[in-house]
């Protein structure tokens, strides 16, 4: 397939997945259940941290993690402290478990505190045309709470190798524009032509099939090869071509 002829099959694809019936059985249905800012984008980064598996397993231990904040993340993480830390003790989503969440609201309650929140942190270190070194940042200044060397798997890291899919999700969903009804375009701070692909092993399949990629291994350096071929088709918003990735691997067997 030539690539004008490639861009336009994949831009339709983006027309055909990129809308709000996409949100149905979706992730990211949890932070759309939500109005303000800081409950969208902690719900969000919650859901992408355990979004691995099963789609309605993890909408449905989303869902456990909204309850145990009292329907209100912003407000619990803001006055979370180690008397309620005992609630959070039953909660497990494969191997994020209590321990985790714990660390995890400590970690945010430290961002919003310290950082003025998730949004700063990643525009202080993001590059014209990446946010990856910043994701190595963010974890760095996530995890200087207290916390135990389990947690640290649970946020990836571009700079030792990983393709850092779930962050990379979560940023898409933060950054690019909201005129579908999908992602966000909270923050303003950032712009879409920064973002990489959330790589996995769906989108991974999809990208080698079409040429898109070449690297077997879907980690940093394919999510590097990967950035590369779709800012060739739109150098704005490259991840836009996630809907049709996804869409083609997950619905369309591709």
């Amino acid at each position: 397939m030539r690539t004008e002829e490639l861009k336009d099959f994949l831009d339709q694809k983006v027309e055909q997945y990129n809308h709000r019936g996409f949100l149905e059985g979706d992730p990211l249905s949890i932070p759309h259940q939500f109005d303000t800012k800081e409950d969208i984008e902690i719900s969000a980064f919650l859901t992408a941290t355990i979004a691995w598996g099963n789609r309605k397993s993890i909408i449905n231990s989303a869902y456990k993690m909204i309850d145990l904040m009292e329907g209100e993340p912003y407000r619990f993480v803001m006055e979370f402290g180690p008397e309620q830390s005992g609630r959070l003790d039953s909660f497990v989503h494969r191997t994020f478990n209590g321990t985790d969440l714990v660390c995890f609201l400590n970690g945010l309650q430290h961002l919003y505190r310290d950082y003025g929140g998730l949004e700063p942190v990643f525009a202080q270190y993001s590059e014209p045309n990446s946010l990856q070194p910043a994701i190595s940042r963010f974890k760095t200044h996530f995890f200087e709470v207290p916390h135990q060397k389990r947690s640290l798997k649970h946020i990836s890291d571009p700079e030792k190798g990983s393709a850092a899919k779930r962050i990379n999700m979560f940023l898409r969903w933060m950054v690019r524009n909201s005129d579908s009804g999908v992602d966000f375009g909270l923050w303003k701070d950032l712009s879409p032509s920064q973002l990489s692909c959330p790589l996995d092993i769906h989108s991974g399949r999809v990208a080698r099939r079409l040429g898109l990629l070449k690297r077997r291994q879907d980690d940093a350096r394919a999510v590097q090869e990967l950035d590369a071929s779709l800012r060739k088709f739109d150098p704005e918003d490259p991840v836009k071509y996630d809907f049709a990735l996804f869409g083609l691997g997950i619905f369309e067997k591709f």
